[in-house]
C-alpha cells in the first residue's frame, strides 16, 4: 500500500499539505529525523527537571483545566497521565474516517517531534511505528470542542499507544489495541510527566481535515470550470463574456483563473460557432452561465486564503504548556481553534455557492422553455420518460443541504471545564460539516457533468470543442448515452468516481492545460 508513494520525514521542516495526503490517504511511511530524535531529547530533559522540582508545573505536577489548582505527588504522576488519557478518551458516535485519524497522527507527530513538547522519543517513534504498521485507533464523531484542541479525539489516539481501547489494522479489521500492537511487534508507552497532556493538546484534527478538504477542492474547482464549459455548450451560451480583457476589469486571481479555462475548455467549439454570427439575437446569457468565473473564481480565492491559514498551521507547534527554546516551559492559549476553524466555515460558504450556481446551469438545461431546442429533461420521450427530471431533484436537495452546511460552527462557542475553558473554537464541528459539503459539491458536479453530457449528445450534429469533447468521451467510456430511461444511480455514481479520481480533469488536460 505504502512502497508506491515516497517516505516522509517529519524533522525541523515544516510537513507540506501534499505530505499530508501522502501519509494519510495514500499510506505514505513516516520516519525521524536525526534533528527530531535531538529536539526530542532536549525538551524531555527540561520536563525532567521540573518533574522533579518543588515549583508547580501545570501538567507535569498539577492536575488539568479547572483541577489545575491540585498539586500531585510525584509518586502518583505516572496515574495521572494514565488517568487524563482515559478520562478524556471519551468520544461517541460514528467512526471517524480513517485517512483523517491518520492525518491527525501524522500532525501531532510533527508537533512532538519539534522538541517543545518534551516527550520522550520512545514516544515519538511509537507514534511514527502505528502509522507505519497502518494501525488506526478509533476516534469518533463526538467529543471535540476545538479548546484546548482537539482533546477526545487525540486521546482516543493517546489511549492506543497505551494498548488500551479499540484499534483498525491494516486491513479495516476491528480489535482490541493490545492485540494490534503485540502482532506488529510494537511495546505500548509507559506515559511519562507530561506526556499524556503533549500527546492531546492540538488542534491537529481540525488541521488534518482542512488540508485534505483544501487539496480535494482544487480538484473540484477545476471539476466545476468544466462542467461550467460543458454547459455553456450545451446551452448555446456565448464564450465572448469570458474574454482576458473584460476578466481585467475586476482583477480578482481566482476569477482569471477560472475565466482562462473557460475560454481554454471552449476554444474551437464548433457549436459556440455556430450560433456566433449576426444572424444570433441574444443578447446575453443567465447569470449561472455568464457569472461562472465570478463564482467559481471567488471559491478560489477563498481556497487560497484556506491554504495560507493551513500552512502557518503546518509551521506551528501547539501544546500547553509548551517547552521553549531557552528551557522555559510556560502556558499559553496556541490550542484555540479560532484561525483554523474560520477558514473551515469559510471554505463551507464557498463550496455550497459553487454547488448552487453549478444546480441552476443543470436545471436550464431540462427546462424546455430555456434549454434553446432541447427535449424536455433531455427525455428520449417526453411524457413516457423523464430523463434527468430527478437527477436534477438530487442536486437540489444537496444543495440544500450544504447550505445548511454552511452555517457556521465557529460563532456556536460554549463554555467548558467549569468555565476555565469559557470559550471554544468548535473547530472540529467545523471541519466534520466541510468534509461532507466537499463530499456534497462532487455529487452536484457529477449531476450536472451527467446532464450536459446528454444534452451535448443531444445537439449532434454540432460537436463539441476538442477538450469538452475529451472529457464528454470520457464520460461515455463509463456510462452510455441518451435514451429510453433506464436506472440512473449507478450512472451519478459512476460519473461522482470520475469527477473525484482526477478523470475528468486529466481528460481535459489531455487537450488544454489547466490553472
Amino acid at each position: 500500500m505504502s512502497t508506491a508513494v515516497p517516505s516522509v520525514v517529519i524533522g525541523d521542516a515544516p510537513l507540506t499539505p501534499a505530505q499530508v495526503m501522502a501519509v494519510a490517504r495514500h499510506g505514505a511511511r513516516v520516519t525521524l529525523s536525526e534533528e527530531a530524535r535531538k529536539a526530542l531529547r532536549h525538551g524531555r530533559e527540561r520536563v525532567e527537571v521540573l518533574a522533579r522540582g518543588d515549583v508547580p508545573a501545570y501538567g507535569i505536577s498539577t492536575g488539568f483545566g479547572a483541577l489545575a489548582t491540585r498539586h500531585i505527588a510525584p509518586d502518583l504522576r505516572a496515574d495521572l497521565q494514565r488517568s487524563l488519557i482515559r478520562s478524556h478518551a471519551a468520544g461517541t458516535g460514528a467512526e471517524v474516517e480513517r485517512e483523517v485519524v491518520r492525518a491527525l497522527m501524522l500532525l501531532r507527530l510533527r508537533t512532538l517531534a519539534s522538541g517543545n513538547t518534551g516527550v520522550e522519543v520512545v514516544t515519538a517513534e511509537t507514534l511514527a511505528a502505528l502509522l507505519n504498521a497502518h494501525i488506526t485507533p478509533i476516534v469518533h464523531e463526538y467529543g471535540s470542542l476545538g479548546c484546548s484542541g482537539d482533546l477526545a479525539p487525540l486521546s482516543h489516539v493517546a489511549l492506543a499507544l497505551m494498548g488500551e481501547g479499540r484499534v483498525r489494522d491494516a486491513s479495516g479489521a476491528s480489535l482490541p489495541a493490545h492485540a494490534a500492537l503485540r502482532e506488529a511487534g510494537i511495546p505500548p508507552v509507559e506515559l511519562g510527566a507530561k506526556e499524556g497532556l503533549a500527546l492531546i493538546n492540538g488542534t491537529d484534527g481540525m488541521l488534518g481535515m482542512l488540508v485534505l478538504a483544501c487539496l480535494d477542492l482544487e480538484r473540484l474547482l477545476k471539476v466545476a470550470d468544466v462542467t461550467a464549459a460543458m454547459s455553456v455548450e450545451a446551452l448555446l451560451g456565448t464564450d465572448r463574456v469570458f474574454s482576458e480583457e473584460l476578466q481585467r476589469l475586476r482583477p480578482h486571481p481566482g476569477q482569471a483563473a477560472s475565466a482562462a479555462n473557460l475560454r481554454r475548455l471552449l476554444a474551437g467549439s464548433p457549436i459556440v460557432a455556430s450560433h456566433r454570427g449576426p444572424d444570433c439575437h441574444r443578447v446575453q446569457d443567465a447569470y449561472s452561465l455568464r457569472c461562472a468565473p465570478q463564482v467559481a473564481g471567488a471559491a478560489r480565492d477563498t481556497l487560497a486564503h484556506a491554504l495560507l491559514v493551513a500552512e502557518r498551521e503546518l509551521d506551528s507547534v501547539i501544546d500547553n504548556p509548551v517547552v521553549l527554546d531557552d528551557g522555559r516551559v510556560e502556558s499559553n492559549g496556541n490550542f484555540h481553534g479560532a484561525p483554523v476553524a474560520y477558514v473551515l466555515d469559510f471554505l463551507a460558504i464557498a463550496v455550497a455557492d459553487t454547488a448552487s450556481i453549478a444546480e441552476r446551469r443543470t436545471d436550464r438545461m431540462l427546462d424546455v422553455s430555456r434549454s434553446h431546442g432541447l427535449p424536455a429533461f433531455l427525455a428520449d420521450d417526453p411524457g413516457v420518460d423523464s430523463g434527468h427530471m430527478i437527477a436534477q431533484y438530487t442536486q437540489a436537495a444537496i444543495v440544500s443541504e450544504l447550505k445548511r452546511l454552511a452555517v457556521p460552527a465557529s460563532v456556536d462557542s460554549i463554555p467548558s471545564s467549569a468555565m476555565q475553558e469559557d470559550h471554544v473554537s468548535m473547530g472540529w464541528s467545523a471541519a466534520r460539516k466541510l468534509r461532507r459539503a466537499v463530499d456534497g459539491l462532487a455529487r452536484v458536479l457529477a449531476v450536472e457533468l451527467l446532464t450536459a453530457a446528454r444534452a451535448l449528445d443531444l445537439r449532434s450534429p454540432l460537436e463539441p470543442g476538442p477538450a469538452t469533447g475529451a472529457v464528454l468521451r470520457a464520460v461515455r467510456r463509463t456510462v452510455p448515452g441518451p435514451g429510453p430511461d433506464r436506472h440512473l444511480a449507478p450512472e451519478i455514481s459512476a460519473v461522482t468516481d470520475l469527477v473525484t479520481d482526477g478523470t475528468v480533469i486529466e481528460a481535459a488536460e489531455s487537450v488544454v492545460p489547466l490553472v
